[in-house]
């Protein structure tokens, strides 16, 4: 039978968020469905689901893999260092959408464009 600690450790105070709440987050900034999240780690999308709803923990390796696909530190991932915004990077819905823009003819792109520069400056208002 283990021993019983003498001292007692202080709680950790790591924000309002779970894990799973945080992985979840990042993952939705980023773009990510829980399919291509788990594609691109190599694991099943139904552990991606276990992960964020905090039924399982992910051990050491998994963490180390997340963080790596989301571009963010381990500490950021965990909750013990607050997250750099980084605004130079649009995240991947952006992406997908500018590219299928890029596919088409100038004369639709053009269209498009001062169609979304319209919503654009009605939002603002």
């Amino acid at each position: 039978m283990p021993k019983k600690p003498k001292h007692k450790l202080p709680p950790l105070n790591l924000g309002d968020e779970t894990l799973g709440q945080r992985l979840a987050r990042l993952r939705k900034e980023r773009g990510y469905t829980q399919v291509e999240f788990a594609g691109k780690i190599g694991i099943i999308r139904e552990l991606i689901s276990d992960y964020e709803r905090e039924r399982i923990k992910p051990n050491y390796d998994l963490i180390i893999r997340f963080a790596m696909a989301l571009e963010v530190t381990t500490d950021e991932l965990l909750g013990t260092a607050s997250a750099k915004q980084k605004e130079s990077s649009p995240n991947l819905k952006i992406l997908r959408r500018m590219k299928k823009i890029e596919a088409l003819p100038q004369a639709q792109q053009k269209i498009l464009l001062q169609n979304i520069d319209m919503f654009l400056k009605g939002a603002q208002k």
